[in-house]
C-alpha cells in the first residue's frame, strides 16, 4: 500500500541521537530535528565536519565499531536514528552491520526502544526496485559488498526486541524538502530508478519516531 503523509505526535521535545550525523541524511536529520524542538546529541568520528551551532545540540565522538562510545552516546536518549554510511563500496566490508549491531546491544542495555534506521532500496525483500541500471549493474559490480552488507545489517534489526523503523529510500539527491512523497511496501520501479531528496527521507525518518504505522517493517519512500 502507498501512503502520502503522516502527522506525529510532536508535543515534546525529545532526546534524539543521530547517528552517521556528518552524511547527507544525517546532517539533514540533525538541522531538522533541532528545527523541532528537540535535544540531538550528533554521533561522529570526526565531531570537526559538523559546523552547526546551536543550544541543543551535543556533540559525541565515537565510532560505530566502538561499543563503548556507542554505549555513552545511547545513554539517555529517547530514541535513535541510524544514516550510518561510507565509501568503501567496492571492498569487503561489515561496518554498517556490526555497527548496528553495537547500536542495538547499547539500546537494549539503556532501555531504549525506538530505532529507525536508513537503508536503501535494493535490499531484502525489495530486490529489483532500484531499476535496471542498479540491479543489474551497479549493485553486482560495484556495489556488491556495500548492499550485502546492508541486507546483514537489516537481518540483525529485525532480529532484536526493539521498535524499529527499517526506511528504504530510492537514489538520493541533495534536492530541497518537499514534504510529500509516497512511501509503503512497494515503493520503487524494476525498470528506472525512483529517487528522493536527502531532506525528504530526514523528513520521513523524524516522523517515525513517533508513529506506529510503520512499527517493525521495513519501508519504501521515494517521489
Amino acid at each position: 500500500m502507498t501512503q502520502t503523509s503522516i502527522s506525529p505526535d510532536r508535543s515534546r521535545p525529545l532526546n534524539l541521537l543521530i547517528i552517521g550525523s556528518t552524511g547527507g541524511t544525517g546532517r539533514e536529520l540533525v538541522r531538522q530535528a533541532l528545527e523541532q524542538g528537540h535535544i540531538v546529541t550528533a554521533f561522529a568520528r570526526k565531531p570537526d565536519k559538523i559546523r552547526l551551532h546551536h543550544a541543543n545540540l551535543k556533540i559525541a565522538q565515537g565510532n560505530v565499531l566502538d561499543y563503548a562510545s556507542v554505549d555513552r552516546a545511547v545513554a539517555g536518549q529517547d530514541a535513535v536514528l541510524c544514516a550510518l554510511g561510507h565509501k568503501r563500496w567496492v571492498i569487503k566490508t561489515s561496518i554498517l552491520s556490526e555497527g548496528t549491531r553495537n547500536i542495538i546491544r547499547a539500546m537494549q542495555q539503556h532501555g531504549v526502544k525506538r530505532l529507525v534506521c536508513e537503508t536503501s532500496l535494493g535490499v531484502g525483500d525489495s530486490v529489483g526496485r532500484l531499476g535496471l541500471q542498479y540491479t543489474l549493474f551497479l549493485i553486482p559490480l560495484l556495489l556488491f559488498f556495500y548492499f550485502r552488507d546492508k541486507g546483514v545489517q537489516e537481518r540483525y534489526i529485525k532480529e532484536s526486541d526493539r521498535d524499529w523503523v527499517i526506511v528504504r529510500p530510492g537514489l538520493l539527491t541533495n534536492g530541497k524538502m518537499r514534504g510529500r512523497y509516497k512511501h509503503g511496501g512497494k515503493i520503487g520501479n524494476y525498470i528506472w530508478s525512483v529517487r528522493i531528496s536527502r531532506a525528504d527521507v530526514a523528513d520521513f525518518m523524524l516522523r517515525q519516531v513517533a508513529e506506529n504505522s510503520y512499527l517493525r517493517l521495513a519501508v519504501g519512500v521515494a517521489y
